[in-house]
C-alpha cells in the first residue's frame, strides 16, 4: 500500500502539527474500496492514537467523499491519481489529484438524471470544496470538520 503518515515527528506521527497520509491510485479503479478503508483507518488512528476528536458520522461522510472523488477520477481522468488526507486543527482536508486538467462543472440538481451526481454529493457533504488546475492535471479539495456534522 502506498501510504505514509505523520510529519517530522521522529517516529511519533502524532507529534507533528498536522497528521497526514497519502494513497497512490492506478487509473483502473480497482482501489476505490481501499481508498475508503484508508480514510477510515486514518481517522481511527487520529482518534485512537493521537487523541484527535473525530465524530462517528464524520468517518462515514469522509468515506463517501473519498469514494465519489476517486470514482470521478477513474471515470473522467486517464492515468493515476493521488489521494491525500490531512488533519489541520479541527478540519480534515481530502485532496485528490488526477491527470485531467479540465475542472468539473457542477450540474443543477436533477432527480431524474442517472449518474453524474458525485460532485453534488461532495459539495453537499463537505464544508468547502475547491478545484484548481495543476501543472499535471487538477486537484479537488474537500474540507470536512472533524466534529459532529450538521443535521
Amino acid at each position: 500500500m502506498d501510504e505514509s503518515s505523520g510529519g517530522s515527528g521522529e517516529g511519533r506521527p502524532c507529534a507533528a502539527p498536522e497528521l497526514e497520509t497519502s494513497l497512490a491510485l492506478d487509473g483502473d479503479g480497482s482501489r476505490i474500496a481501499e481508498a475508503r478503508h484508508v480514510a477510515a483507518a486514518f481517522l481511527a488512528k487520529a482518534g485512537d492514537e493521537c487523541g484527535i476528536p473525530v465524530a462517528a458520522d464524520t468517518v462515514q461522510i469522509v468515506q463517501l467523499i473519498v469514494s465519489e472523488l476517486v470514482t470521478n477520477a477513474r471515470k473522467y481522468a486517464p492515468g493515476p491519481a493521488l489521494l491525500h488526507l490531512r488533519i489541520a486543527g479541527p478540519v480534515l482536508r481530502v485532496e485528490l489529484w488526477d491527470s485531467d486538467p479540465v475542472l468539473p462543472a457542477a450540474k443543477a440538481p436533477d432527480a431524474s438524471r442517472v449518474g453524474q451526481h458525485g460532485l453534488e454529493i461532495v459539495a453537499a457533504l463537505a464544508h468547502t470544496v475547491t478545484m484548481e488546475q495543476t501543472p499535471v492535471g487538477k486537484r479537488i479539495t474537500a474540507e470536512v470538520p472533524l466534529g459532529p456534522q450538521r443535521p
